[in-house]
């Protein structure tokens, strides 16, 4: 095969170039105008919440999230070992303590028993992770978070889309956060999106992001405030991916569905196995390889793949490798260390198509040495 196989890439076209282009025209290309609210309107009524407040990333969101329930120095929060650094980042800029537990090994999402055992006096909040659109156990984890009086704050930014017994994953918690990046499920280039069924906390968090700015009274500012404002181009722009959003994601799980069809007899590859009811979004399709089976090293067979113009991408490394999260190491971390040595994502891009996701099946039975 001559053309490249997308592991991510964003999905753009001629809906996108209209709504961009009447942005443009109407001059509305920075933060004020009526592209961001209605973007904001529409996503909550996606959802079925009762307010969503846009922000300039996924990042964003989890730290307004975060800094609006006062979640502060001395307290702490507990996240997943499993996940990308931006889940934790935003616990550091608000002097709290991260509390990095190890997750599932079937799900590779936030183990309830982990979680239930890190708490302590000073634990605040709870970070569940549905990681790569896969959701988490919310039954359990809200059961906990109401036996200790925890907030949630979900981290939905790779799942949007998926439900967990038919609710949408990032409307259970207190906070749902999402991200627009531009390998996410829909991209506003940059961008995220934080849902609440809160409106007056709503309303604040919309405040605080535009520099908390008081605008009855001119550039006065009561409090602290972030630039943390999406753009009306960023928002025309998820307008339109919006529109195509159930399009994508019939897509993504056509596509998982396929990998799982054309590897389920494979010895040595499984899949991250979804929690009871749930639907993933399928965001990031991904396996677990059986290197002594193969007889190759997880970069040799991403090589393998890459002359096969195949992009994949390693599972992310846990949390406490990195220098800014070793001092909370608080284990061994088993399971996300299992997972993030074996594991694989795979092309998941809607530009790609039934064709090749079957060529991408073919070639990792051929270098697993499966005929």
């Amino acid at each position: 095969m001559c053309r490249e196989i997308f592991l991510d890439a964003p999905n753009l076209g001629a809906l996108e170039k209209e709504y961009l282009n009447k942005a443009i025209d109407a001059n509305f290309v920075s933060t004020i105008g009526p592209f961001v609210p209605e973007f904001e309107r529409r996503f909550a009524e996606y959802l079925g919440v009762k307010a969503c407040v846009s922000t300039q990333s996924g990042t964003a969101a989890l730290h307004m999230a975060l800094y609006e329930l006062g979640i502060t120095t001395g307290d702490e929060v507990i996240v997943p070992a499993l996940t990308f650094i931006a889940t934790a980042n935003p616990i550091l800029y608000i002097g709290a303590t991260p509390v990095i537990v190890d997750v599932d090994p079937e799900t590779w999402c936030l183990d309830p028993l982990e979680v239930e055992k890190a708490i302590t006096p000073r634990t605040k909040a709870v970070i569940p992770v549905h990681l790569y659109g896969n959701p988490c156990n919310m039954d359990e984890i809200m059961r906990i978070a109401e036996k200790h009086g925890l907030y949630v704050i979900e981290d939905a930014t790779e799942s949007l889309g998926a439900a967990y017994r038919g609710r949408f994953t990032g409307t259970f918690g207190h906070f749902g956060c999402f991200s627009f990046n531009g390998n996410k499920v829909i991209t506003t280039g940059g961008g995220g999106m934080i849902a609440t069924n809160n409106e007056q906390q709503a309303e604040h968090l919309r405040f605080l992001v535009n520099q908390a700015r008081d605008v009855a009274r001119g550039y006065y500012h009561p409090e602290m405030g972030f630039n943390y404002r999406m753009t009306n181009l960023e928002a025309a722009l998820g307008l339109a991916q919006l529109q195509r959003l159930s399009g994508f994601l019939q897509k993504k799980r056509d596509f998982l569905k396929l990998y799982q069809k054309g590897l389920a007899k494979t010895e040595g590859i499984r899949f991250q196995k979804e929690e009871g009811p749930s639907n993933s979004a399928a965001w990031l399709s991904s396996i677990w390889i059986d290197t002594k089976k193969t007889g190759l090293t997880m970069a040799e067979i991403q090589e393998e793949l890459r002359r096969e113009s195949i992009s994949t991408r390693r599972i992310f490394q846990p949390l406490v490798d990195f220098p800014p999260y070793q001092q909370f190491r608080l284990g061994q971390y088993k399971n996300a260390y299992d997972i993030y040595e074996h594991g694989l994502n795979l092309p998941s891009s809607t530009l790609n198509d039934i064709e090749d996701i079957e060529y991408v099946i073919s070639r990792i039975l051929k270098v697993c040495g499966n005929k």
